[in-house]
């Protein structure tokens, strides 16, 4: 059990710095790269593109969630089966989750496809840029469900422990599209769409290189059979369907504020665009903690260490605290560089150093936010991430984001976005403790249960009145 379950022992901030930089490094690669794509884009000379590009970004965003909650089901489920040393309950999880995560998200990549007028017309895209981010977009949606398999086999890898092949999975892909961009961008003279291409094919590389390891060193996946997978999905259903609105909030919440800020023209969008692709650059390590310590979280849930699932979760907030002071010095230190690489000029320059200031320091309440989404999705409450992300993303947005932008223009908007999540952290944070409270009265249940420990009172219902 001890081989299958290695976070289970040991000391568990060690665990958690270790599965983070590991987890972070390959994460921040991609999005170092999509902010070098929009470096490459300014060079071309037209604001629009730069605004097509975070146009295009806020729906990639979003239709990415589908993805994430996959890859958060898959998660949680491989990793309480290792926790409990149930190696072919793992193996039957990954099957079966990647089964029904395909058939989503090719619904969801056909349904996109054929709406993207829709689409980028309520994000705010108009005219020309509208235009741009159409084409954009068009070239890079069907590639959605390799970027599920990619994102699938990252966090069946993590799940193990094996944070490090993880990691040269995304390194990969972020490879590949660095390679790409330049050549495709410039030398081939396909702008935009060379981009889109670069993206397109780093996709294949990443879905290649997260699944091979999985294959090669942890056991595969179980042969489909179908009436273990109709089986299993409701406990599929049971974190999938709470992940994926928990993620659809944040590009929600995005998808509203792009659209108050470009009420303030093309240079704040840009402005504005510039931000969301530093911010995971920047805070990637952050936005690596929920994917991170959600299998020390699980794994130890499965052997019921209850104490190492509390302490484990504080460790986390500690790491956060201190990674976010000493990233917003050098944010700070960087940031007239910053806007001069970017070309950023009048309001995008402005919302740039307002942003890579004290302003910033704000980002340790989003960072709390994350491993409590962690906590949630792993110890069998999917549901409290889901009303904490899209509390986060609209109480914690739109009010704030609008008297923001009323008062003091498109710098509110930006202020008004970091500091509605204090308070939705504060309740994140008692949320979880009460999480803790309550496993260690109720124990973990059995893990071939009807949803694997998080089934809900209509799915008791549904499963008493079918007999089973």
């Amino acid at each position: 059990m001890t081989q299958l379950a290695r976070f289970t022992e040991g000391n568990l901030m060690r665990h958690v710095v270790t599965m983070s930089a590991t987890s972070s490094v390959g994460l921040i690669a991609v999005f170092f790269v999509d902010l070098v794509d929009m470096f490459f884009i300014s060079l071309l000379g037209n604001q629009a593109l730069a605004a097509a590009v975070g146009f295009a970004g806020a729906i990639s965003f979003l239709l990415m969630s589908f993805s994430i909650a996959i890859g958060i089901a898959t998660g949680a489920l491989v990793a309480r089966a290792l926790g409990q040393g149930d190696a072919k309950r793992a193996q039957e999880v990954r099957t079966h989750v990647f089964a029904a995560g395909l058939i989503v998200m090719i619904l969801v990549t056909v349904l996109a496809w054929f709406n993207l007028g829709i689409l980028t017309q309520l994000v705010g895209a108009r005219g020309e840029t509208q235009e741009l981010a159409i084409r954009y977009l068009s070239i890079i949606i069907p590639s959605l469900p390799l970027m599920m398999l990619g994102m699938g086999g990252g966090a069946i890898l993590r799940a193990h422990g094996d944070a490090a092949r993880s990691m040269v999975a995304t390194l990969s892909a972020a490879g590949a599209n660095a390679i790409l961009d330049p050549i495709l961008i410039f030398a081939v003279g396909l702008g935009l769409d060379g981009a889109a291409i670069a993206t397109v094919v780093s996709r294949f590389v990443m879905a290649f290189m997260g699944l091979y390891p999985v294959i090669k060193h942890h056991g595969g996946f179980a042969p489909l059979q179908m009436k273990a997978f109709r089986k299993d999905l409701s406990t599929i259903w049971a974190i999938a369907f709470p992940a994926t609105l928990t993620n659809l909030a944040t590009p929600v919440g995005s998808a509203f504020v792009t659209r108050v800020a470009s009420e303030f023209g093309e240079q704040a969008v840009a402005g504005m665009a510039i931000i969301g692709r530093l911010t995971p650059v920047a805070f990637g390590l952050i936005f690596a903690l929920s994917g991170a310590v959600g299998p020390i979280l699980g794994q130890n849930y499965g052997a019921k260490l209850y104490d190492r699932v509390r302490k484990a979760f504080s460790d986390a907030v500690i790491f956060t605290a201190v990674y976010t002071v000493f990233i917003v010095g050098v944010l700070w230190a960087c940031r007239g560089f910053i806007a001069d690489a970017f070309g950023a000029e009048a309001e995008a320059r402005d919302l740039v150093f307002l942003f890579c200031g004290p302003l910033s320091l704000a980002w340790f309440f989003n960072g709390v936010i994350f491993i409590g989404n962690a906590a949630y999705n792993n110890l069998g409450h999917p549901f409290y991430s889901t009303w904490v992300n899209w509390g986060r993303n609209t109480i914690g947005t739109i009010p704030f984001v609008w008297y923001g932008s009323v008062w003091f223009g498109p710098e509110g908007v930006l202020a008004g976005q970091l500091f509605g999540g204090v308070f939705v952290a504060a309740l994140s944070w008692w949320l979880a403790y009460r999480v803790f409270d309550r496993i260690a009265l109720e124990g973990v249940p059995n893990l071939r249960g009807p949803a694997f420990g998080v089934e809900t009172k209509a799915m008791r219902l549904f499963h008493m009145r079918r007999g089973g």
